[in-house]
């Protein structure tokens, strides 16, 4: 589904249509809009359990600490909630994408 790895030097790339079954991944215009919402779910529940176990660890009371953790958590996880937010909106958020083995067939009649 995409180009590359999760942390290349890169720009992250998405195909826009399946290189094996044919499937064209943006369903509609816009669609990916919506795993923002996926993607920041995600970010919260990764800082609250960043700043938990920040404070189980050290038992800081300094916000500096707690800062540093956190952006450093919400930096390094960017690039995965990118990829795994767009995956989550489109195979269990969107009941009416499956996959069809036909697509598949189709595909590999229509190449030479």
């Amino acid at each position: 589904m995409f180009v590359g790895s999760t942390y290349g030097i890169k720009r992250q790339r998405m195909n826009d249509i399946c290189p094996h079954c044919g499937f064209r991944f943006e369903i509609e215009p816009g669609y990916f809009y919506a795993a923002m919402y996926v993607s920041y779910a995600m970010s919260v529940a990764q800082v609250v359990t960043a700043g938990l176990l920040t404070y189980q660890i050290t038992k800081s009371e300094s916000p500096w600490v707690y800062l540093a953790v956190l952006v450093a958590a919400i930096v390094i996880f960017a690039p995965f909630n990118f990829r795994y937010s767009r995956l989550i909106l489109l195979h269990y958020l969107t009941p009416k994408v499956k996959y069809d083995p036909k697509y598949e067939d189709q595909l590999h009649e229509d190449t030479p």
